[in-house]
C-alpha cells in the first residue's frame, strides 16, 4: 500500500531529527577527541569533590555522558572510590554506567545506528556476538560484562543492533558490570585512604588496614575467578 502524504512528511521529519542529533554527537566526540578527556575528567572529579551532595547527580550526570561518548570510564570508577568510598561509590558508579549504557543502547539502536553498524561491520568478533544474542539472548549479554575482553563503551552501541530487548539487556548489564564496579571502586577507596595516611590525614588502626587489604584480596580473587568463567563460556557459545 503507498504511503500517504502525511506518513511521507512525518518519515521524513523522523529522519531529519535523526541526523540532526547524529550530527550533534559526532561534533561533541570531535570536540573530546580534539581535547585532553583523561585532564578533563581529573578536573572534573576535583570539582565534585567540592560541591557536597549535588557531587552525587555530577557524578552520575558526568558518567553517563563518559559513557555515552566513548571515554573510558576507570578513571571515574577509582575517583568514585577516592570520594565516596566503597559502599557509596559502588553504588553511584552502579547506577551511572547502567544509566550511561542503556543511553548508549537506545542511541545504537536508533540515531547512531549506521555509524555503530559501519564501525563494527568487519570485526567477527562482534558478528559472533550478535549470532549468539540471536540462540542465547541475555545471557551473552551477562556473559560479556563479566569479560573484560570487550571494550564496554562500543558494546553498549552494538547491543543496540541486536534483536536483544531493553529489559532483557538492562539486567543483564547491571547484573554482569557489579563484581567489576565493585573492585574498581575498592581499589580507588583503597588509594584515597593510602594518599590520606601519607599526608597523616587517616584514622584507619592497623586492624582496620588489614581487613581492608583481605577485603581486597577477597574481591579482586572473586572478580578474576568470575572473569575466568565467563571467558570460558563465551567460548563455548561465541
Amino acid at each position: 500500500m503507498p504511503r500517504s502524504p502525511i506518513d511521507r512528511v512525518q518519515i521524513k521529519t523522523a529522519h531529519v531529527k535523526g541526523a540532526l542529533l547524529l550530527l550533534l554527537i559526532l561534533l561533541l566526540l570531535v570536540l573530546l577527541r580534539c581535547l585532553d578527556a583523561e585532564t578533563l575528567l581529573q578536573q572534573a572529579l576535583s570539582g565534585i569533590d567540592s560541591v557536597g551532595r549535588w557531587g552525587f547527580l555530577l557524578f552520575v550526570a558526568l558518567y553517563v555522558l563518559a559513557t555515552v561518548f566513548l571515554i573510558p570510564g576507570l578513571l571515574l570508577t577509582l575517583g568514585a572510590g577516592v570520594l565516596f568510598g566503597v559502599v557509596k561509590g559502588t553504588l553511584l558508579v552502579s547506577v551511572a554506567s547502567i544509566l550511561g549504557a542503556v543511553c548508549a543502547f537506545l542511541l545504537g539502536r536508533s540515531a547512531a545506528r549506521e555509524r555503530i553498524a559501519t564501525r563494527i561491520a568487519k570485526n567477527p568478533r562482534f558478528d559472533a556476538i550478535d549470532r549468539a544474542v540471536a540462540r542465547e539472548g541475555w545471557k551473552i549479554v551477562l556473559l560479556t560484562r563479566l569479560s573484560p575482553v570487550f571494550p564496554f563503551n562500543l558494546l553498549n552501541y552494538a547491543y543496540g543492533l541486536t534483536r536483544i530487548s531493553l529489559r532483557h539487556y538492562f539486567w543483564a548489564s547491571w547484573v554482569g558490570m557489579l563484581p567489576g564496579t565493585v573492585m574498581y571502586v575498592y581499589l580507588g577507596s583503597l588509594a584515597g585512604d593510602l594518599a590520606r595516611l601519607g599526608a597523616g590525614r587517616t584514622t584507619h588502626s592497623a586492624g582496620e588496614w588489614a581487613l581492608y587489604l583481605v577485603g581486597l584480596v577477597a574481591t579482586v580473587a572473586v572478580t578474576l575467578y568470575v572473569t575466568r568463567l565467563a571467558r570460558a563460556a563465551l567460548r563455548d557459545k561465541v
